[in-house]
């Protein structure tokens, strides 16, 4: 049976965590998130992919009882070419010294989403695109319309710690200071 990976500290991209979406050419609503991995964190980055190799393994069934020799991976290089041949890195410089992942939930299936202390975060603004986490996630063999490979289902999201917001999103404190009456004349 496929095994869980939780990973180390990673961060959030599009995080929508709150309210199942439906996506652009998608029909069902869905939970979604992209994980940025920073390829400093051997330990995730290997479990991703021992995870990978040992679902397609596991899960050969749905290949017709044999591994593919080109199996599709979800988990991209920031560093690397997009379909264009256009870095990923020059279009989304956060992506540089990260691989990074888009990995989702049916809508019966709401991720938890906590904070370090493991309370229930209810506050959508706690959860941006920026945010450090660690995220539990499930891996699955996958064979539709000529598409096989291996995903993973979100599972939890556990808020680590601040940071700063990606795509030029700027907090309100950062871009305002407190006003009193008389400052409102």
């Amino acid at each position: 049976m496929a095994k869980k990976v939780v990973t180390g500290e990673v961060r959030l991209s599009w995080p929508e965590l709150f309210e199942a979406k439906v996506a652009p050419g998608a029909t069902v609503p869905k939970f979604s998130v992209m994980l940025l991995i920073p390829k400093t964190d051997k330990k995730t980055v290997k479990a991703l992919f021992d995870a990978e190799k040992a679902t397609a393994e596991e899960q050969k069934d749905k290949f017709g009882g044999k591994v593919p020799a080109k199996l599709r991976s979800i988990i991209r290089d920031g560093d690397g070419e997009d379909d264009d041949g256009e870095l990923w890195s020059d279009r989304f410089p956060e992506r540089k010294g990260h691989y990074f992942m888009t990995v989702s939930a049916n809508e019966r299936y709401k991720p938890g989403v906590v904070d370090a202390q493991l309370n229930p975060i209810v506050d959508p603004s706690e959860v941006y695109s920026g945010v450090y986490a660690r995220v539990s996630l499930m891996p699955f063999a996958y064979n539709e319309q000529g598409n096989r490979g291996v995903s993973f289902g979100l599972r939890n999201v556990q808020i680590t710690r601040d940071g700063e917001p990606l795509g030029g999103q700027s907090k309100p404190e950062d871009d305002f200071e407190a006003l009193d009456g008389a400052d409102l004349i």
